[in-house]
């Protein structure tokens, strides 16, 4: 039996608020407290949104729809209008992103350490929900830790992968992309996400853009001002013509030595989000000054 979708929304949201203030988020600093990321943000979609199909051309071809993703794990003939979305935003900390506003070349300690706690605290409190919910026998699934799911090259997109919780973002109503592809929210774009496809009815949010406004937020698109990010990037990565994967991939593995140097317990780790940083969209979103045009990601 089906559990009633508020409820189940409040309790999801409290569970993951939860674990986000326990050990769970620490980002590895020695004084053992700081945190990896914030409280965080949520939106709900309905797996069944004819929008979901529009992904097919916005990320890849073989990306997994919700349905598809849900049966990878769960084959037992789920229907798209069983399943919902759950997004959630973790946005950097007050502390980090100060700290970012600083840097002009390689990345501050606690974005380094955020990105390098990614997997235990992101990771970590997608499986908490998972758990969270299955213990209620409510089926549920993280995309991006099925067997399914992976990274590929793409023609169009350099790199691409089969989920893309920025994409789920946009369709759960929390936020559009700028010109560095990061989903601008309330909470601006310098956070980290995840999502969970659920077979219990949950609350959608509505989108407060049009379908096609993927740009909306952004100023450079909105009005043909900031272009901050561009600045921003030590790469070169992003330019007037958007984004540079494999600029941007090759530059966060140059990063590593540079951040086993100065903080030698985070071997292998990599990080860059200086375009996410100093920027007017980092922490909020920024004033919309023009009629926004539509635009693919």
């Amino acid at each position: 039996m089906s559990q009633d979708p508020l409820t189940l929304a409040q309790s999801l949201e409290s569970e993951a608020i939860s674990f986000l203030a326990g050990p769970g988020n620490y980002n590895g600093h020695p004084n053992g407290v700081d945190r990896a990321f914030g409280e965080p943000i949520f939106g709900y979609a309905w797996a069944a949104d004819p929008l979901w199909n529009s992904l097919k051309v916005a990320v890849d071809a073989e990306c997994l729809s919700p349905l598809a993703a849900f049966l990878s794990l769960y084959p037992q003939g789920a229907q798209a209008q069983d399943l919902y979305v759950m997004v959630l935003v973790l946005p950097q900390t007050v502390k980090t992103i100060k700290e970012q506003n600083k840097t002009t070349y390689w990345p501050g300690e606690g974005w380094a350490r955020s990105r390098a706690a990614h997997d235990k605290a992101v990771h970590g409190l997608a499986r908490h929900l998972q758990s969270f919910l299955e213990a209620k026998g409510i089926e549920a699934v993280v995309p991006d830790l099925t067997p399914t799911w992976r990274t590929k090259p793409s023609s169009a997109y350099q790199i691409t992968s089969l989920w893309s919780h920025r994409h789920a973002g946009f369709m759960a109503g929390l936020g559009t992309f700028g010109l560095c592809d990061g989903l601008i929210t309330k909470v601006g774009k310098a956070h980290r996400m995840t999502s969970l496809v659920v077979r219990n009815p949950l609350p959608v949010t509505p989108r407060s853009y049009a379908d096609h406004d993927f740009r909306r937020d952004c100023l450079w698109f909105n009005s043909g001002s900031c272009g901050l990010c561009v600045k921003r990037c030590p790469a070169g990565a992003i330019t007037e013509s958007g984004h540079d994967k494999l600029k941007c991939s090759d530059f966060l593995k140059a990063s590593t030595p540079y951040i086993e140097t100065h903080w030698p317990d985070l071997k292998g780790a990599y990080a860059c989000g200086l375009c996410q940083s100093h920027v007017p969209c980092a922490v909020r979103t920024p004033k919309v000054l023009a009629k926004p045009q539509p635009q693919s990601v």
